[in-house]
């Protein structure tokens, strides 16, 4: 737990509160004497997360339109960008996972590693206030704002791009998915009036559709 609060940079009053916030439901249900799952913890953190991330980017923009601030706090909570903080942090190496769940891929797994960023952050604010999670959510998301907004909202471009011309429909196709069910990898196809303009691949059906929609902008543009 040291090792975690070295790179976190805060040491723990309660280190039950971070111990509960690495406790997967599947740990929890097979060892009923302990804390609980950080389930409780993740539904706060997200709250807290949310609510920092909306303050930082209200004050830091004030002439931003309320679509902008919405797409940019998107981009910095979503499950990718937790996936990242959580490699950052090695957090797969320190869950208490149930047996099966371990043996099955749950360190690798985004949506568990994303969950346990977010119950962390809520055991850090109950431990030391809001200010103590905020200077962590400025260090590991905040701070990587501009790089996220450099990775631009490839769906949303297509569409205004296509909406140039009247009467122009688009739509996503699932065309292929492979590997383990911990690290699925999609392909989606984006279709222009049923012709398929561009395709690509990612580790969620979102992700994936941006990439589809970035060749698409980028075939368009040669046109």
């Amino acid at each position: 737990m040291e090792s975690l609060e070295a790179k976190l940079g805060y040491t723990f009053r309660d280190r039950a509160l971070l111990e509960n916030a690495l406790t997967h439901s599947s740990f929890a249900n097979e060892n009923r004497d302990t804390l609980g799952s950080n389930e409780r913890l993740e539904f706060l953190g997200d709250s807290i997360l949310g609510m920092v991330t909306a303050d930082y980017l209200y004050k830091k923009h004030p002439d931003l339109p309320e679509g902008d601030l919405t797409r940019t706090r998107a981009a910095l909570v979503c499950e990718e960008s937790l996936v990242e903080v959580a490699d950052r942090l090695d957090l797969g190496s320190y869950l208490r996972l149930g047996r099966g769940e371990a043996t099955g891929g749950g360190r690798t797994r985004p949506s568990i590693r994303a969950d346990a960023v977010e119950a962390v952050l809520a055991a850090v604010y109950l431990d030391g206030g809001l200010d103590e999670a905020r200077k962590i959510i400025q260090k590991f998301i905040l701070d990587k704002e501009s790089e996220k907004s450099a990775h631009r909202d490839f769906k949303t471009a297509l569409q205004e791009l296509v909406q140039r011309e009247s009467g122009q429909v688009l739509g996503y196709r699932l065309t292929g998915e492979s590997g383990p069910d911990h690290a699925k990898v999609f392909t989606m196809a984006v279709e222009l009036n049923g012709e398929e303009i561009g395709s690509g691949s990612g580790h969620s059906k979102k992700e994936a559709e941006q990439m589809a929609a970035k060749a698409a902008i980028e075939r368009l543009n040669r046109e």
